[in-house]
């Protein structure tokens, strides 16, 4: 084999390697974001067990309708502490809140991960 020949076979090699490298690059990326995102099911999943446990041990709140014609839930049948009811939508944000969602402006809709959001909290107390 000549020079010239081991080079140009060197050069292919090189070639192969680093479109291997890229491919393996992009593997661990798609690999990274598939755990990410499991990882994130996972705890929604576990908020959605817990919800459920809890709304099967006790009965589903009542559902009634007040002088508009608007359906609102009966504060006594609510299967969670609530302060005392201001209206239909502070309903709405308290089981939100306590379903594990951020009612915040500042994380409005992520799932709560990390236990209780100050900045939520002190929105259901205003």
């Amino acid at each position: 084999m000549e020079n010239k020949d081991l080079f140009t076979q060197m050069g292919k090699l090189e070639t192969g390697m680093s479109a291997l490298l890229g491919e393996i690059g992009d593997m661990k990326q798609q690999i990274k974001s598939l755990l990410e995102e499991n990882k994130r099911l996972s705890i929604e999943n576990q908020q959605l067990r817990k919800l459920f446990k809890r709304e099967a041990a006790g009965h589903p709140p009542e559902v009634k309708q007040n002088a508009e014609g608007s359906a609102i839930i009966d504060p006594e049948s609510y299967p969670y502490p609530l302060q005392p009811p201001v209206g239909e939508g502070y309903d709405n944000l308290a089981r939100l809140y306590h379903e594990g969602f951020h009612i915040c402006n500042v994380y409005y809709g992520h799932l709560r991960t990390e236990g209780d959001c100050l900045f939520c909290l002190s929105f259901l107390n205003k």
